[in-house]
């Protein structure tokens, strides 16, 4: 089943984003030749400046996890979270199929 990845960046300074933007396209374009990508889209929040995410659509979780710790973009994931300052926020989610079934941790 598909997975959606959310990829959440807080973009706080106007020169930053300048030097961000560059490492975001090499992201994005190398990320959709990727076995298992399917779609991805980048969304500028309206009501919280400076606040991005973007949203990829993969095959699986594992082909995302092949892409997240490939070493080429590993390499410029590092760059960006050294010009943000802290690290990105990864979110995983799968569709929802015939209403919601919760998922809670057992606790040990």
């Amino acid at each position: 089943m598909a997975v959606s990845i959310i990829i959440k960046r807080i973009v706080n300074d106007p020169a930053m984003a300048g030097k961000l933007a560059p490492l975001i396209v090499q992201l994005r374009s190398r990320a959709t030749v990727q076995p298992g990508f399917l779609t991805g889209q980048t969304f500028s929040c309206l009501d919280c400046e400076g606040e991005y995410l973007v949203i990829s659509t993969w095959n699986t979780l594992e082909d995302w996890n092949r892409w997240m710790h490939h070493q080429e973009r590993m390499k410029i994931q590092n760059q960006v979270d050294k010009l943000l300052g802290e690290k990105t926020i990864y979110r995983y989610y799968e569709p929802v199929v015939g209403g919601i079934t919760p998922r809670f941790q057992k606790d040990t």
